[in-house]
């Protein structure tokens, strides 16, 4: 029998963050994959990181390699029917400012995250095992039991055991923690374009079309991810043919780029059921990160930001815990289960909310209206899309009076698509002491 600190089952991005930031506090780290390849990666997802997510990526040590690997940095235009509107971080103080959200394809991400991972001390990899039952003491996870791919098992003990393994979390179900789950009435299609330019630059594009949904992501590689999602009741139309489809939504959008099969670099990948998931995020010994704790709709792309966010939240607490007893550490678990809430729950009801489908509700286009109008409540609308506050947060200092006030303006225009320069990189900040569903593809 081996004994940890930790036991973390599944090495994704919100997997590997944790074992970076707990193995940097002089935890001893199982990382368990049940994939053996060191590059593998998550295939169906729209590689957005949020900027809430930049100072976990700061913390880590990861900006320069992103850059390295051509991430792009940028802030989402978003257009409605009532304008575009944007974030404008010139008057804005930290943490906000300065800090723009990324994309990089997962391709490049994970294996990044992993190699961070694998390289740090006291993080053990444990590459080609699959968990396939929890070890107990009493009704406290007290650890798991893994087999390699050539039958042998190992039982491994740690103070605490970290599913990290994605929205069909096994660890969860292992433990029987409940699942609720919220229907999504959207499907997805998207695929990589090259040679696609947006008139935003590296800017991400979003467009609002009240239900319908496109979005451009400028990438690395010279690459343009472009997507939509769509109400269900319309998927025969594009079943047959989802690219011509999607060709036809890109050929209507206001300042949109052009959709050129010819210049697809990628299958058209999608998925036709992608559900809300939420769990309690702690049991007794158990902890959940990432898409296992929260898995939300993809529209707003807030998966990978999530990941690492929830993973830097767990090593926060439970780092200092795991020098003491097994009360320390669920203490210490239960702490990070009331800051997950705390900055995610509120998050994920808005995001199950709008993924119903539905049209624009009558405060929504309160917002939306104001937000083209108005750059003081743009910023406060994309403080929430970009994750930094909730959206009940977004209410405060005045934002309710000052909505009401700028739609009782009827005279006031549209701020318009705004040219801004592209923020550039922030510096890579030593931070090392403060750490003591299913794929549809067509060709």
């Amino acid at each position: 029998m081996d004994e940890y600190d930790v036991a973390i089952v599944g090495a994704s991005i919100a997997g590997c963050a944790a074992a970076t930031m707990l193995g940097r506090q002089g935890a001893k780290v199982a990382l368990i994959e049940s994939h053996s390849d060191p590059n593998a990666f998550k295939s169906l997802c729209t590689h957005a990181l949020q900027p809430s997510a930049t100072p976990v990526l700061e913390r880590l040590g990861l900006v320069d390699s992103i850059v390295a690997a051509g991430g792009e940095p940028g802030d989402s235009y978003t257009w409605t029917r009532y304008g575009w509107f944007t974030y404008s971080d010139e008057d804005a103080s930290s943490p906000f400012s300065g800090r723009s959200g990324w994309n990089v394809r997962r391709e490049k991400l994970d294996p990044m995250v992993r190699d961070l991972a694998v390289h740090t001390d006291g993080v053990e990899s444990m590459l080609g095992w699959t968990v396939t039952s929890l070890l107990r003491s009493g009704e406290r996870v007290s650890g798991v039991v893994a087999r390699g791919h050539d039958g042998r098992e190992r039982e491994i003990r740690a103070k605490a055991v970290v599913g990290a393994d994605g929205r069909n979390s096994r660890v969860a179900k292992l433990a029987g923690v409940r699942t609720k789950v919220s229907e999504n009435k959207r499907f997805i299609y998207f695929a990589y374009y090259r040679d696609t330019p947006l008139v935003t630059g590296s800017d991400p594009q979003v467009w609002l079309l009240d239900p319908d949904v496109a979005y451009g992501f400028p990438t690395d590689a010279g690459l343009t991810l472009l997507a939509c999602m769509i109400p269900k009741e319309r998927l025969e139309e594009f079943k047959g043919d989802p690219e011509s489809a999607m060709q036809r939504v890109f050929a209507g959008l206001a300042d949109g780029p052009r959709l050129d099969p010819a210049k697809r670099e990628s299958k058209v990948m999608g998925s036709l059921d992608v559900p809300n998931l939420l769990r309690g995020p702690t049991a007794a010994g158990l902890a959940l990160v990432g898409d296992a704790a929260m898995a939300c709709d993809p529209l707003p792309g807030v998966g990978c930001g999530f990941a690492f966010q929830s993973a830097a939240w767990l090593s926060d607490e439970l780092g200092p815990a795991l020098k003491g007893d097994a009360r320390e550490v669920d203490s210490a678990l239960s702490a990070y289960a009331s800051r997950h809430r705390e900055g995610l729950r509120l998050h994920g009801k808005l995001i199950s909310m709008y993924s119903r489908g539905g049209r624009f509700t009558p405060l929504l286009k309160l917002l939306y209206r104001g937000a083209a109008r108005d750059q003081q409540l743009a910023n406060r609308a994309m403080l929430v899309a970009g994750r930094w506050i909730t959206p009940l947060e977004m209410f405060k200092e005045g934002t309710f009076r000052r909505l009401l006030w700028v739609n009782m303006r009827r005279r006031l225009s549209p701020l318009g698509l705004v040219e801004r320069r592209t923020p550039t990189p922030k510096p890579v900040r030593d931070t090392v002491a403060s750490d003591a569903g299913a794929q549809v593809v067509r060709s």
